[in-house]
């Protein structure tokens, strides 16, 4: 594949208002004191060859990617065993790691599934997310959650040998299983000795929350794998959600992070940035230039919570 990724290393460190040593020095102390380990959703990143990626992902200061591992990713599915394994090594060139794989994986019936999770845990991934569910509104809720819950307790028991962690995200919309976080938490608190978890997406939260996103945090923070950093803001013509950078739309950021560094989360912190085009490979640099900012801003509202 050619990359995508052209001006040099001399070049992005130069015209960023961070440097690469600065934004690792930053990213320490963060870690130090509240043990979160900051890694970067690498969707709007795949025109990127995995070196590219690898090297750019280091030079940023995050300590890892949220990668993805399913139909569309920048690892496919059907290649996973041979592509997985380049970019696992193209990442702890860099010093980096998989935090998080994202799939298509919520069961184990495929045998492509099945493949996906025995590769991914013999490279050392540790955890992956779920792919989504959606209920059927024609049927009986409690009917769907049973099978939902059965489905749960065959991946999550597979993934045990594997020692790898499945987690499920709240994602908001109608008829998503787990948006309302209260089904999700029903389903994961019965498997809690399978090790399956929540990836806690405080955006998703608070688009079906509002302002009662910290009962929703308090419900799910005992099964927190990992947690999903972005911002929105609503549109009052389509009243629809519609992705700003973070810190400037409705998520509190400070009281979102100053509840979790006291709860004592320690583990993987994924920001996605997900208001650019992310198709478009003439607006890669316009991504990269935006998680810059997100992880600048993130940064810094970290530190004024810790005072």
């Amino acid at each position: 594949m050619k990359s995508l990724y052209t001006p040099s290393r001399r070049h992005f460190l130069a015209t960023t208002a961070f440097s690469a040593s600065t934004l690792y020095q930053e990213f320490g102390n963060a870690v130090e004191k509240g043990k979160l380990e900051l890694c970067v959703f690498n969707k709007p990143l795949q025109h990127l060859n995995y070196a590219d990626q690898a090297e750019l992902v280091a030079e940023m200061g995050f300590t890892g990617i949220e990668g993805t591992v399913r139909k569309g990713g920048h690892v496919v599915p059907e290649k996973v065993a041979d592509d997985l394994p380049r970019q696992m090594e193209a990442l702890k060139t860099n010093g980096l790691e998989m935090a998080i794989m994202t799939t298509d994986v919520n069961d184990i019936d495929s045998a492509i599934h099945r493949q996906v999770l025995k590769t991914a845990a013999s490279l050392g991934v540790k955890r992956f997310r779920m792919g989504g569910i959606k209920y059927d509104a024609k049927q009986p809720l409690p009917t769907q959650l049973q099978e939902i819950r059965g489905r749960f307790k065959d991946l999550a028991e597979f993934c045990k040998q594997l020692n790898i962690q499945p987690l499920y995200q709240n994602h908001s919309g109608a008829n998503r299983f787990g948006a309302g976080i209260w089904d999700l938490c029903d389903v994961v608190k019965d498997l809690s000795e399978t090790g399956a978890g929540i990836a806690f997406d405080i955006r998703h939260a608070v688009v079906e929350g509002g302002l009662s996103w910290p009962t929703e945090f308090q419900l799910a923070r005992p099964f927190f794998g990992a947690v999903y950093c972005k911002d929105f803001e609503w549109l009052k013509d389509t009243k629809r959600p519609q992705n700003v950078p973070l810190g400037t739309g409705m998520v509190d950021y400070k009281g979102f992070l100053k509840m979790l560094l006291k709860s004592g989360y320690s583990g993987p912190v994924s920001l996605h940035m997900e208001y650019k085009n992310h198709r478009d490979p003439a607006l890669l640099q316009e991504s990269i230039a935006a998680i810059r900012s997100d992880k600048k801003r993130f940064l810094e509202i970290l530190d004024e919570v810790k005072g």
